[in-house]
C-alpha cells in the first residue's frame, strides 16, 4: 500500500486506490523547489564585481557640519608636499591655494543650503504636527530646528573668516604652503644638497 514509487507489484497488479482514490501513476510527480532543500546564496547583482543593467540608486547625500568639519580636519600639508613634488612652481603654490580656497567656498555652500532646507522643512513638520496637537512631537521638533539653526551660525561664522583669509581657511591656507615648501626643500635637499663634491 505504501509503495508508490513502483507502477505495479510483484504480481503485475496495479497499485491499491489509496482513500478510495485511484492513484495516477501515468503522470510525472510534481517538481520541486530547489528552494525548498537549499538555502539561496546572493543574486549575481548582489556579488561583488557584479555590474546590472540598472544599479541602485544610492541613498541622497547629507551635507551636514561634519562634512564641512571632515574638510577642514584634512591633512593640507600632505596634499602641499605632495602637489610640489609634482610641480615646484610658485605659480601652482598660488593656483594650488586657490582651488583650495574655492573648494572650502563651496563646502560651506552645500553645508548652509542643506541647514536651510532642514529648517524650512522642519518648521513645515511643526506647524501641522501643532494643528493635529502632537505637543511632545513639536517639542523635539523644535530642538532639532534650534540645533540646525545653531549649525547655521557656525557656519556662517566660518564662511566670513573664509572671505577675511582670517581662522580656520587661514589655518587651512598656511598648511597647505608649509607642506609645499617642506616639498620643495625636499626636492632641493634631493637634487642638490646630498651630492658631495
Amino acid at each position: 500500500m505504501f509503495d508508490f514509487s513502483k507502477r505495479n507489484d510483484r504480481n503485475g497488479a496495479q497499485t491499491p486506490p489509496l482513500n478510495g482514490q485511484q492513484f495516477n501513476t501515468s503522470q510525472a510527480l510534481p517538481d520541486v523547489e530547489e528552494r525548498v532543500f537549499i538555502e539561496p546564496g546572493p543574486s549575481p547583482a548582489q556579488q561583488p564585481g557584479h555590474f546590472t543593467e540598472r544599479a541602485p540608486v544610492p541613498p541622497p547625500l547629507e551635507h551636514n557640519i561634519g562634512v564641512l568639519y571632515a574638510f577642514m580636519d584634512r591633512s593640507h600639508e600632505t596634499k602641499g608636499y605632495d602637489d610640489a613634488l609634482v610641480n615646484p612652481d610658485a605659480s601652482h603654490l598660488n593656483q594650488n591655494l586657490e582651488a583650495l580656497k574655492n573648494e572650502l567656498i563651496r563646502t560651506l555652500n552645500r553645508v548652509k543650503t542643506f541647514y536651510e532646507d532642514f529648517v524650512q522643512e522642519t518648521e513645515y513638520h511643526i506647524l501641522t504636527r501643532g494643528r493635529a496637537g502632537m505637543v511632545d512631537m513639536v517639542e523635539e521638533l523644535e530642538m532639532k530646528k534650534k540645533i540646525a539653526l545653531g549649525h547655521i551660525a557656525k557656519v556662517k561664522e566660518i564662511e566670513t573668516d573664509t572671505e577675511r583669509n582670517a581662522g580656520d581657511c587661514n589655518g587651512i591656507l598656511i598648511s597647505y604652503t608649509r607642506g609645499f615648501k617642506n616639498g620643495l626643500a625636499a626636492i632641493s635637499h634631493h637634487h642638490i644638497l646630498s651630492k658631495k663634491f
